[in-house]
């Protein structure tokens, strides 16, 4: 199968977000997330929004939850997500709580290990509580103090520790998110700063439309190493 595109919304209204959306669609995206900043600015109108105008594509919620993690996440898949973001520093239960709100809504729950002491014991053990994703990610406040901090350092880790999906996330150039692809990863994240501003939460050129484009032709052109357990690439950060 090809790659599956996904380009993540870290912007901060609901009117920028779907103008890069449609741009996204049109290039040939194919997932859209509903990125922090966005769930942050309009909550569930944004979800909700999306929803409206693109009602078959799926969605992700990035909620990054912590803690009442079974009403966010029917809150979300409510308004028409079809996946959350859970963190990998979050209790057991909280992980358990999403999972089992998943179940009820036909969802998918993906676990972000970012901060986790041990980020390949951490995703097994989400694997183990039902989740079907993992995101390996280094924080973009975290890769700003400590420049040359990258998610492909732990990625081979996670690899080796779960069967289920894992993305790369957090500020990876476009090359990078190919090798990933390439070192066995099914979800692979593109740096936001390709699509979205580095340093403000805003489209970072007004002619992303061929950005876009030509991250999506590239990303189909990809074999995907023999490592893979699936399908999925997406662009996004935060």
């Amino acid at each position: 199968m090809e790659p599956i595109i996904q380009i993540s919304l870290d912007l901060t209204n609901i009117d920028e977000s779907l103008e890069v959306a449609r741009a996204a669609v049109r290039a040939g995206v194919d997932w859209l997330e509903a990125g922090t900043p966005l769930i942050l600015a309009e909550g569930l109108h944004g979800v909700r929004a999306l929803r409206r105008e693109f009602p078959d594509v799926p969605i992700v919620a990035d909620l990054k939850t912590m803690d009442g993690a079974g009403l966010e996440a029917e809150m979300m898949f409510q308004a028409g997500a079809n996946m959350v973001v859970v963190m990998g520093q979050a209790h057991d239960a909280s992980i358990i709580e999403q999972v089992k709100m998943a179940q009820k809504y036909g969802g998918k729950v993906m676990c972000d290990v970012m901060l986790c002491p041990d980020k390949p014991a951490r995703a097994r053990r989400a694997e183990e509580l039902g989740v079907d994703y993992i995101i390996v990610h280094t924080g973009f406040d975290e890769r700003n103090m400590m420049p040359g901090l990258s998610p492909l350092d732990d990625l081979p880790g996670v690899l080796a520790a779960v069967t289920i999906p894992v993305q790369a996330v957090g500020g990876l150039t476009i090359d990078q998110a190919i090798q990933t692809l390439e070192m066995g990863a099914e979800i692979v994240v593109f740096g936001a700063p390709l699509v979205i501003s580095g340093t403000e939460f805003k489209p970072a050129d007004p002619d992303f439309e061929p950005i876009i484009r030509n991250i999506v032709e590239r990303v189909k052109r990809t074999t995907v190493g023999s490592g893979a357990r699936s399908d999925v690439v997406t662009t996004g950060d935060s």
